[in-house]
């Protein structure tokens, strides 16, 4: 691969709330996506976010009804690794567990072409711990995402100590030049730049409420009226999913043994009830 390279055939390997948003935001885009999930249940339930959230934009007017249904089109829901042979970049958006990241990334690196881009939308586990378990370690890179993918701009770009300069410009040019987002550098640390500091904000507000010094609502209506924050540590928390915030937290506590990224027992227990946030209907606040 030399660059530049232009991206047309995106594959996306999960179809939760990341990965559709990925997929939307590819097929909005122009480009022809394919999305992998393990079963008919999940491709449906995938395909259910994009449809949601392809009937907001109509809604609120950023979408025409015939521009929604040529996006429509450009989106394809499979189950089988073989159906990613032919894509050029393939965005892992699966759940942020190591195990699971390394086995898709060994598949993936059988199913794919030798030329394909493989990256991962990880908020913290190392890239190089990806990137090896591969033969194409240099074409192993960060994309990561935020939630909602179709409306915050920001990607962050990641490289792992063997990711190669060709594809660096070829994430960032689709990135930027495709997708229309700006993109800011990160070195391969757990966290990278945005959770690196937004996490320890985060479950410094969980430990405050853990403790009983304010309730979650004072917590937030401090930070949004006090500091002009668009949204509150614990509201911020909940769309996030509060699973996500605990795996990052980990990650960064297995790295750096600081106290600050250790998740508080709380969070821990909530994760273990399933109150997850928006996407259970119960998180630090309720959803109905």
């Amino acid at each position: 691969m030399t660059a530049p390279w232009v991206i047309d055939r995106v594959g996306v390997v999960g179809g939760g709330t990341m990965g559709a948003g990925i997929a939307e935001v590819c097929a909005r885009s122009g480009c022809d996506v394919r999305v992998l999930e393990v079963s008919d249940e999940a491709v449906a339930a995938g395909r259910a976010r994009v449809d949601a959230s392809l009937g907001r934009a109509v809604r609120t007017g950023r979408l025409q009804e015939v521009e929604r249904d040529a996006v429509v089109a450009r989106l394809e829901w499979v189950t089988d690794y073989a159906e990613l042979g032919d894509r050029q970049l393939v965005v892992e958006a699966a759940p942020e567990d190591e195990a699971l990241k390394f086995r898709i990334f060994r598949t993936l690196d059988e199913a794919c072409a030798p030329e394909a881009v493989l990256a991962s939308n990880t908020s913290s586990i190392p890239l190089v711990k990806m990137a090896t378990v591969t033969k194409r370690p240099h074409q192993v890179v960060g994309v990561h995402f935020f939630n909602p993918v179709p409306v915050l701009p920001l990607v962050e770009i990641v490289e792992s100590l063997l990711t190669g300069a060709d594809t660096l410009v070829a994430v960032t040019d689709f990135a930027e030049k495709r997708l229309g987002k700006q993109t800011i550098r990160s070195k391969d640390r757990a966290g990278f730049v945005v959770n690196a500091l937004l996490v320890p904000y985060l479950l410094s507000a969980v430990r405050m409420f853990e403790s009983g010094f304010a309730s979650a609502a004072d917590i937030d209506e401090g930070m949004v009226k006090g500091c002009a924050h668009p949204m509150g540590p614990l509201h911020l928390a909940d769309l996030i999913g509060l699973d996500t915030c605990a795996a990052v937290a980990q990650s960064m506590y297995a790295e750096f043994k600081e106290q600050l990224y250790a998740p508080p027992p709380l969070l821990l227990r909530m994760c273990e009830a399933g109150l997850l946030g928006r996407k259970t209907g119960q998180g630090f606040f309720a959803y109905p």
